[in-house]
């Protein structure tokens, strides 16, 4: 494998299921830090997505290239179509879903530390076997203790974010730990 070769693989986050195939189109070191940038390629979301959360000091973006994403914001859910941008701006709560196959180039911006949590959140999955939806208690504690280490970028609202701190602090109490 070529330097090249290998540092865009470096870039994929195949998820070998849901969330389905992630790629990093511009990382926070291309751009200085301004932004994150990446394509999803999604089969489907089961049921409503992600835990609602909001990016505290970022805003998040979705341009949909094919198929329909569907993204709640303040109690209110949004079809966007292949072909249309959506923003969310930083500290409202939202998430998504889909019901068929998408593909979507998502940006945070600033990049804080996206980047960092969607590798570490890849590892979890990929290596710790920690499925989507979380199916047991330790999928639950190793998601809340992530997110919960990342709360400048994610911001747990439902379960809130009070709930993911318990829920941390016990898993470090019990002993369990994260990838770096």
């Amino acid at each position: 494998m070529t330097a090249e070769e290998h540092a865009k693989q470096d870039r994929v986050l195949d998820f070998g299921g849901f969330p389905g195939r992630w790629e990093i189109t511009r990382s926070t070191e291309d751009t200085d830090g301004d932004l994150l940038e990446m394509r999803w390629e999604i089969e489907s979301v089961p049921d409503d997505g992600p835990f609602v959360h909001t990016h505290p000091h970022a805003t998040e973006s979705y341009e949909v290239l094919s198929g329909e994403l569907a993204v709640y914001v303040d109690g209110e859910w949004t079809t966007v179509s292949a072909g249309e941008k959506y923003s969310v701006p930083p500290g409202t709560p939202h998430t998504f879903r889909n019901e068929t196959a998408v593909e979507v180039v998502n940006v945070h911006e600033p990049a804080l530390q996206h980047e960092e949590f969607f590798r570490r959140f890849h590892r979890l999955v990929t290596e710790r076997g920690v499925s989507l939806p979380p199916e047991g208690f330790d999928d639950i504690v190793l998601l809340a203790m992530l997110t919960t280490e990342h709360e400048e970028d994610v911001y747990a609202v439902s379960p809130p974010h009070w709930a993911f701190k318990a829920l941390a602090g016990l898993g470090r109490v019990l002993g369990y730990d994260l990838p770096d």
